[in-house]
């Protein structure tokens, strides 16, 4: 395993053990609102503090961009870092919601987890090295047209005009798929995308720390991510449809 990999993984179970074992207390945790349905808690905030400290003791040098913290430093790696995906999940007692971090050197995606601790799944991938769940190789569906095929999404929540056309890709994709599920956690929804849970995942207007480690096990996984456009700069668009190129393509000619 690569050794970055290994710290990442050790920073993710340690930031998960901490978020379940606040979960018998979400009605006295504190929450502060960042904007309309966004919010943040204390949760969250040490979550990224054990994953930051954990990596920054291995690596002092390295850069880091976090949901909560935002960017400091800089360099040629950068870990990407979501302490808690599924805030809201987690508020509810809702129980789906993940630890996602991801190394990019040189702007090139490089390592990946997402940890799921309730369910204690570990998705991980080192470029060019595959995509795992649980240390057991992981790829994507082989479905190549939307007849039958199960979907993942995620609504926006805080923009009309995203929401107005989210609505309609929505409503062309419906008919044509057998279902379409709305989680609640992107990094989770695209680690299912990368090992065939879901055959394909859409999402308009996320953050970097939303797609960059569930992007790269896809990638490894057999998959590919795009834009709108069919492009590859889902990362600085946050726009992002992800499955296999067969089924990319069935997903770009109606969302277009």
């Amino acid at each position: 395993m690569h050794p970055m990999l290994n710290i990442a993984i050790r920073a993710a179970r340690a930031a998960g053990d901490s978020i379940v074992r606040e979960m018998d207390r979400t009605c006295d945790i504190s929450v502060e609102s960042k904007g309309k349905n966004d919010f943040v808690t204390e949760v969250d905030k040490n979550a990224e503090k054990i994953i930051i400290y954990t990596i920054k003791n291995a690596y002092p040098d390295h850069a880091f961009l976090a949901e909560e913290t935002g960017q400091t430093g800089e360099g040629d790696f950068l870990w990407v870092i979501d302490p808690l995906d599924g805030t809201t999940n987690f508020l509810h007692s809702f129980p789906h919601f993940a630890v996602s971090i991801a190394l990019q050197h040189k702007g090139v995606l490089d390592q990946a987890v997402i940890y799921d601790p309730l369910r204690q799944e570990l998705f991980t991938a080192s470029k060019g090295k595959g995509a795992h769940l649980n240390n057991r190789r992981i790829r994507v569906s082989d479905k190549k047209l939307l007849d039958g095929a199960l979907l993942g999404t995620g609504f926006p929540y805080n923009d009309e005009i995203a929401v107005a056309h989210f609505i309609k890709s929505f409503k062309a994709l419906f008919p044509e798929v057998a279902g379409i599920r709305r989680a609640g956690v992107a990094s989770l929804d695209l680690a299912y995308v990368a090992c065939g849970r879901l055959d394909g995942f859409w999402e308009f207007g996320l953050k970097p720390w939303d797609i960059a480690a569930g992007a790269l096990i896809i990638q490894e996984a057999g998959g590919i991510n795009v834009e709108l456009t069919g492009e590859i700069d889902f990362m600085k668009t946050g726009n992002i449809i992800s499955a296999n190129p067969k089924m990319i393509k069935s997903m770009l000619k109606i969302l277009r």
